[in-house]
């Protein structure tokens, strides 16, 4: 019986050891998953090398490692540590990258400059200098505190343009269904009165029939069809952004936008206090005059500030002051001027610079504040004189029915 059952046994054992490993020809199944990992490993290793960190995620991080350089941890433990917490895949491969070329015996500074898009001139140059003068952690300090401002400035004007921009948008949309869906019953019903209808609802008429064929699939072959608008509305955008790249487009792009009647007084402040915290910086860090200039043109995005830089470089290597530039230039408001020269005057550039960078901020909040609170009610007046006169021109003939009816005899 025993033998028996061994040989019933001996089968089943042999086939399924069969099963469980592959005969020695057969080849192995790739781990699909593992290969999956690795190509999208390398797809993010691809993309870190241009990838460009949003201005709040390097703020966090400047922060963060100054706080534990404070504390005592060395420079390649602090980077490993910051490494494990990040949540970007992207900025998780930088990390790492500069802290190997750290461990390799590269400065941080040459370490960061692998990656312009996601560190600025302003972060290198400020490294640089921390480096130089061993007080790398309060220089970070700094540097965070001013990268803060920098995004709680935005997203103070970000979030006042959202309320317009929304209720621009709605009401584009509301003007649209009118056109196109209900200017079109009317005007059967004006056919009937076979006189002719005032300006203001034949103007209304014949702008929906211009956009009706658009939104119908067989009017598109003999009129402007709507992809032909969306495609004209592209290239002209495409053409707009390819000029601005230019030098002389981003020099009228620049003007406009600072002489605009409703923003343009926010943007020459914008623009005034990123200048002055980003010199004030700088020079309180130790970072040389030339160099600031150099780093301040660049971080602007203003041909104005960019003249005004080179400008004040040249008249600085001739021995000349920064206060003497700015008072020939009218770009810069004249208490700004006699401030600068006042700290020229007491030794104390950097310090000015900070109050005058201070008094901007407190006066781009008010502009914004007081920008929201006239947008509101100027935009209800916009949507009232809109609407309201697309209605007004549709009742129009209905007001005037005993004039135009009395045509038709």
């Amino acid at each position: 019986m025993a033998w028996r059952a061994m040989a019933l046994l001996t089968p089943a054992s042999s086939g399924a050891s069969a099963t469980a490993r592959p005969a020695a020809g057969q080849p192995k199944r790739p781990n699909v998953k593992a290969a999956q990992a690795l190509a999208k490993q390398k797809a993010l290793e691809k993309k870190a090398k241009k990838y460009k960190l949003p201005l709040g995620e390097l703020a966090i991080f400047t922060q963060q490692l100054a706080s534990l350089l404070n504390a005592g941890l060395p420079l390649v433990q602090c980077l490993e540590a910051l490494q494990d917490q990040t949540e970007d895949p992207c900025f998780r491969i930088i990390i790492r990258d500069v802290r190997l070329d750290i461990s390799s015996g590269n400065s941080f500074s040459s370490s960061v400059k692998k990656f312009p898009k996601s560190f600025p001139n302003l972060f290198i140059s400020m490294v640089e200098a921390g480096e130089a003068s061993g007080a790398l952690a309060e220089i970070l300090s700094k540097v965070a505190s001013y990268f803060e401002a920098s995004v709680k400035l935005t997203k103070k004007v970000k979030s006042a343009m959202t309320y317009p921009i929304a209720v621009i948008g709605l009401a584009v949309a509301l003007v649209n269904v009118l056109l196109i869906f209900v200017i079109p019953v009317f005007a059967d019903m004006f056919k009937d009165f076979g006189a002719k209808l005032p300006a203001p609802t034949q103007m209304l008429i014949d702008l929906s029939n211009f956009l009706k064929p658009a939104m119908s699939f067989p009017g598109f072959l003999t009129k402007i069809s709507i992809i032909h608008l969306i495609a004209a509305a592209y290239f002209g955008w495409v053409g707009l952004q390819k000029f601005t790249a230019t030098p002389k487009g981003r020099r009228v792009q620049d003007q406009f936008l600072v002489r605009a009647p409703i923003f343009g007084n926010l943007i020459h402040k914008i623009a005034l206090s990123r200048f002055c915290r980003t010199y004030a910086t700088l020079i309180r860090s130790g970072v040389p005059i030339l160099r600031t200039l150099e780093i301040v043109s660049s971080a602007s995005g203003k041909t104005q500030i960019e003249d005004a830089c080179a400008e004040i470089s040249r008249h600085v290597s001739q021995g000349g002051q920064v206060s003497e530039v700015l008072a020939a230039n009218p770009f810069f408001p004249p208490m700004m001027k006699h401030m600068v020269k006042a700290g020229e005057s007491t030794g104390n550039v950097d310090g000015m610079m900070s109050k005058i960078a201070d008094f901007y901020d407190v006066e781009c909040e008010a502009t914004v504040s007081a920008l929201t609170s006239l947008i509101e009610p100027l935009l209800i007046v916009f949507l009232g004189v809109v609407v309201g006169g697309i209605v007004m021109a549709m009742f129009l003939p209905i007001f005037q029915l005993g004039a135009v009816a009395g045509g038709v005899n």
